[in-house]
């Protein structure tokens, strides 16, 4: 589709592939394999001599809709859609790393991102550097000659704190390095990282993509020779595969993505607000008030500060917990991206695979709160929170 479009216009339009049905609504395949006219396109399709769909395991009519309008959508070239955002980062990380490589990471991702990272990628030789994702410097004085990747998240979960793609790029680039970020919080509906000096975006579909928390689903979006010739190797063969009905799901969820993370940026601003007005909150983690210390970051980064507002509550994990358990309309629930309000507690629910010493050194309290702000009118939720914060 032609790149002049609006992002609003591709998030409904890019990517559809009608059949001879002509279906104004994108048709769902369900189907695990295709069948050819004869055995020589047989071969010539399972060879990729010749283009066309083999089988849904790695190529399937719904699911590169989806691919087509989300690495639109991103500015990217090519993008590669996984059964899951954890399936995402393990399958960029797969296909681009090998024994003996080093990876420097933001210490601010996602905890189950630490655990992969740390954890399970460091029994196969792949051995990481966990660096402050706000300074620059940190990320140049890590880097080691068998540097192959850097990977942060930002805004991060759950302090929002907010990384400086194209300063990072730049020095990832001078190292010879590739650059990926996680683009989950704001999507590129609020900032497009590959414009930024970005190498690979990726992407938990799960959350605002699909916006209301029916499916799961992950994606890489970045230039085609190294998704198409390196990433989507791995996936036919190893098969973290997204399924057809999900791909479906969220190619509608991307429709209203632009409103909607607008919207819910809205909500979240004007929540944090009043939370920064409440004696028992001790600080705000949000990107869009002034006392962030990378709010002019943002605002040159961000097109909206996003939907997740995290606060420290005094008292540590009691007065939290007091928090979550007096409201009555905010689920309580790990998810995010929903257009249903969420609440939880890091340190004991995404976060609590981690030790004590790494949660503090990632800043993530006992007394800290994330809330993912949905589509609720907000005076209803400051009511739902001021009930525990009295």
């Amino acid at each position: 589709m032609d790149d002049t479009f609006e992002l609003a216009t591709l998030g409904v339009r890019a990517g559809q592939a009608r059949t001879g049905f002509r279906e104004h609504s994108e048709a769902l395949f369900l189907t695990s394999s295709f069948v050819f006219d004869n055995a020589q396109q047989a071969a010539a399709r399972f060879t990729g001599a010749e283009g066309g769909f083999v089988y849904s395991r790695f190529t399937n009519p719904t699911v590169s809709m989806l691919q087509d309008r989300l690495a639109a959508l991103e500015g990217g070239e090519a993008c590669v859609a996984t059964a899951s955002g954890m399936s995402a980062i393990l399958t960029l990380s797969m296909a681009l790393l090998k024994a003996g490589d080093h990876v420097v990471c933001s210490r601010a991702v996602f905890g189950t991102t630490l655990q992969l990272y740390a954890g399970i990628l460091a029994r196969f030789g792949v051995e990481t550097s966990f660096v402050s994702p706000t300074d620059v410097g940190e990320w140049q004085r890590a880097i080691r000659p068998n540097t192959r990747l850097f990977f942060l998240e930002t805004p991060s979960n759950p302090l929002a704190e907010i990384s400086d793609i194209a300063a990072i790029a730049e020095v990832a680039r001078r190292a010879g390095a590739l650059l990926a970020v996680d683009n989950c919080f704001c999507t590129p509906a609020l900032q497009r990282p590959l414009a930024l000096g970005a190498d690979l975006v990726v992407h938990s579909a799960t959350k605002y993509l699909d916006g209301q928390g029916r499916v799961l689903g992950g994606a890489i979006v970045g230039p085609r020779k190294l998704v198409m010739d390196s990433i989507f190797g791995f996936l036919r063969t190893a098969g973290p595969s997204l399924s057809p009905f999900n791909a479906w799901v969220i190619l509608k969820g991307l429709e209203t993505l632009q409103l909607r993370m607008l919207a819910q940026s809205a909500s979240a601003l004007e929540l944090a607000r009043w939370l920064e007005t409440q004696p028992k909150v001790a600080r705000v983690h949000y990107s869009g008030l002034p006392s962030h210390p990378q709010h002019a970051l943002a605002q040159r980064q961000q097109r909206a500060g996003g939907a997740v507002v995290s606060f420290e509550v005094k008292g540590g994990r009691s007065a939290a917990w007091k928090v979550i358990d007096s409201t009555r309309l905010i689920s309580i629930t790990a998810n995010l991206g929903d257009t249903k309000t969420t609440i939880t507690h890091p340190a004991t629910t995404t976060h609590g695979r981690m030790s004590a010493e790494a949660r503090a050194a990632a800043g993530i309290t006992e007394g800290l709160l994330r809330v993912a702000v949905g589509l609720e009118a907000v005076s209803d939720l400051r009511a739902d929170l001021e009930r525990g914060l009295t």
